[in-house]
């Protein structure tokens, strides 16, 4: 018996059969005339998209690593889907959204086990659907910011360490970060800050968890050993991923619009030009420095742009999302080349593509933003993104700095030697990726 695994099979068991006391409340969405059956329409749509884009991520951050790591990292991303969404219904939502308290935080109890979430809008946070599409919507980008730290410690960290870290990232960093963002009565949001689809709440978190992960973690016993270096484990595995997720970005960015509206419009045109003009500009960039034009520039490049468009995406023009893309990308693309001088071993380069990222939208956003912007001779609301972005970026590094230590007091990070050389498929989770080799006709000469 593996007792390790005992108190959170107690937990989960505890939680789902606390649903047997909140029993459904069945009310017809005629009661309540506010909502819009096409804005309902679009953000289921919207909300399936953004669900694939989790899959995407394991298939994008899969490809990346050696073929005896690919199916725990592509696990990693994954188990979110299970992880994350039991834990936001328990009290994610309500710390998110519950009744806010001096701007901080949720009230636990709010919406806690998902009561009073049903058929109702809630006109404060989405008036025209269901309160309870907007928290499944809200729930999609909850499971994927910590799926995208995954790449800063892939190789080397302990899974059931792993799922503690993520639960204690969800509660104390996503969050508080939701609610100050993206609640009516957040204080980030009083203040004016401008944040769209999670340039701040999903990749500035997600980058800075990443950084502190890689330093505390560690680096891979084969870092800076060009013998040891395994190559990509499948790059097509990268090209399938990017796709999945520039898919399911247009859910993510036009679906926070909330409704099938001229907003969404926008924030779905800003956000395929972006990320077009990162991925242009990532592989010129490389082939200017002399690297040839490769799969992987071009995947990570459109990544970038969609990562920094995100916080822009509704409150920025064609023209602009055109250079938002191309200077995110040459700045994260400098990123990565300062990363790879230095000794921190981030092991998919989250920090310098979603952390510097997320930071250049956020910027970009202050500059941009229609009317209120810089670049329309106003400074208030860029002086007060320069600000929220000290507040997140200490906020984020330090909590999951402790976070981390936290973790490492009840559960051992990193995995042994022996285990990070065998792979952590097999050590992990007693599995093996073997690609089949292509059988070749045998040829005969006439």
């Amino acid at each position: 018996m593996n007792s390790k695994f005992l108190l959170p099979f107690i937990t989960l068991a505890f939680i789902c059969c606390l649903g047997l006391f909140y029993p459904p409340v069945q009310v017809e969405a005629a009661s309540y005339p506010a909502l819009v059956p096409a804005d309902i329409a679009w953000m289921l749509t919207a909300a399936g998209l953004v669900l694939l884009m989790t899959p995407g991520l394991s298939f994008f951050y899969g490809g990346m690593v050696s073929k005896k790591n690919i199916i725990s990292t592509m696990l990693q991303s994954f188990i979110a889907l299970g992880v994350i969404t039991i834990l936001y219904v328990f009290v994610g939502f309500s710390l998110a959204f519950g009744d806010s308290f001096h701007g901080l935080i949720g009230n636990p109890f709010t919406y806690f086990m998902f009561r009073n979430v049903g058929a109702a809008p809630n006109a404060a946070l989405a008036p025209t659907i269901p309160l309870m599409l907007f928290a499944v919507f809200q729930l999609k980008f909850a499971i994927i910011t910590p799926a995208l730290i995954t790449g800063s410690f892939a190789e080397r960290v302990r899974f059931n360490a792993y799922l503690l870290f993520i639960c204690l990232f969800s509660l104390f960093i996503y969050a508080p970060l939701a609610h100050w963002t993206w609640h009516p009565d957040g204080f980030l949001h009083k203040w004016g800050i401008l944040d769209f689809a999670g340039g701040t709440v999903v990749h500035m978190s997600a980058g800075y968890a990443a950084l502190a992960g890689a330093m505390i973690l560690g680096q891979r016993s084969s870092f800076g050993d060009s013998s040891k270096h395994s190559e990509p484990a499948n790059i097509p595995f990268v090209i399938l991923g990017t796709g999945m997720l520039w898919f399911g970005w247009f859910g993510f960015n036009a679906g926070s619009a909330l409704g099938a509206n001229t907003t969404a419009v926008t924030a779905f045109g800003t956000t395929i030009v972006a990320s077009s003009a990162a991925m242009m500009a990532w592989i010129f960039f490389d082939s200017i420095r002399g690297k040839k034009v490769s799969a992987m520039g071009a995947c990570i490049g459109a990544v970038v742009g969609l990562v920094a468009i995100t916080p822009a995406c509704g409150y920025v023009t064609i023209p602009q999302a055109l250079f938002i893309g191309f200077i995110s990308s040459i700045i994260s693309n400098l990123a990565v080349r300062a990363k790879n001088k230095s000794n921190l071993d981030d092991t998919l380069d989250v920090f310098p593509c979603h952390g510097i990222g997320g930071i250049t939208g956020m910027v970009m956003t202050g500059v941009f933003a229609k009317d209120v912007g810089l670049y329309y001779g106003h400074t208030t609301t860029f002086l007060y993104h320069i600000l929220g972005l000290i507040i997140v970026s200490v906020y984020t590094f330090g909590g999951s700095y402790i976070l981390y230590k936290v973790t490492e007091k009840i559960v051992p990070l990193r995995v042994s030697l022996q285990d990070e050389q065998d792979g952590l498929d097999f050590t992990q989770h007693g599995e093996t990726y073997k690609l089949k080799k292509p059988v070749v006709p045998e040829v005969t000469a006439n």
